[in-house]
């Protein structure tokens, strides 16, 4: 019996499989925590979300923004960005149900077993883990809800400058969320920055949000995704950065959680 964690698919199915052959991984005994992102750019987003729906219950996502923007799409009706190769999942048979089980995964998860905080993008410097979880059962409880729409239709809205009393739910929600599943860079005075997407080099009024002091004494293990131009790497060995671009003609990495071996497949992805 194994646990795994495993970066961003981005629809690269052929590579989650070799992943999942190289480790022998068994959903009858092991356990597999996705980082988000499973759809978008890449070829095969139904084949993937078919083989996580078929074995759900040996399976964990926390939500990426990709994932969120699909139930959006889904949900409220939204055209789909012909770059995010949704054409075939949006023509299933089986998309509600696809949707309907994405909704039941959480945003973050705290696994005590291992002292491993998981989510798509990471853990806002502010929060502490027991706070950054109350916050995603909150946003998790929004798009479970029956007022879901509401709230998907207001995660689009600017981002709100603070966390205050004064925040709507919806508002509460969409700041939430942009943490959890788009952060990258802070601002130098602590504020979330969603413009930049690349390396962390040359950046002088913005930071990587791990480069926070509070990182360098965190006595916990934290897996994410989501930045791809990290390559995997990170100042710090307990931060561990899962996403190593496959969908851009990198690799695709997993984790097993308690020994934190990682395993990788070349990409066949040409995008």
């Amino acid at each position: 019996m194994a646990d795994y964690a495993i970066g961003d698919l981005q629809g690269c199915y052929d590579e989650f499989q070799a992943l999942l052959k190289l480790v022998n991984f068994n959903p009858a005994k092991d356990h597999l925590y996705l980082v988000g992102d499973i759809v978008a750019r890449g070829p095969e987003s139904l084949a993937c979300l078919e083989y996580l729906y078929k074995n759900q219950d040996s399976v964990t996502i926390t939500l990426g923004n990709h994932d969120l923007h699909m139930i959006a799409c889904y949900l409220l009706g939204k055209p789909v960005n012909p770059k995010d190769n949704l054409g075939a999942v949006f023509s299933s048979e089986k998309l509600s149900h696809y949707i309907h089980f994405l909704r039941q995964q959480p945003l973050a998860l705290w696994l005590e077993k291992y002292k491993t905080f998981i989510s798509h993008a990471g853990l806002n410097p502010d929060w502490s883990i027991s706070k950054a979880l109350k916050h995603a059962q909150f946003a998790t409880q929004c798009y479970q809800s029956d007022e879901v729409n509401s709230f998907l239709e207001g995660m689009y809205a600017q981002h709100p400058p603070q966390m205050s009393k004064q925040l709507t739910d919806i508002e509460r929600f969409r700041f939430i969320v942009n943490y959890f599943t788009r952060m990258r860079f802070l601002t130098l005075d602590g504020q979330l920055e969603l413009k930049s997407k690349g390396a962390i080099n040359d950046k002088n009024t913005i930071v990587p949000w791990f480069s926070h002091p509070r990182f360098q004494s965190l006595d916990c293990e934290i897996v994410f995704g989501h930045w791809a131009a990290l390559e995997g790497k990170t100042p710090l060995s307990n931060l561990h950065a899962l996403d190593t671009g496959c969908v851009w003609g990198g690799e695709m990495t997993l984790m097993e959680l308690k020994n934190k071996q990682c395993f990788s497949v070349n990409s066949n992805q040409f995008i």
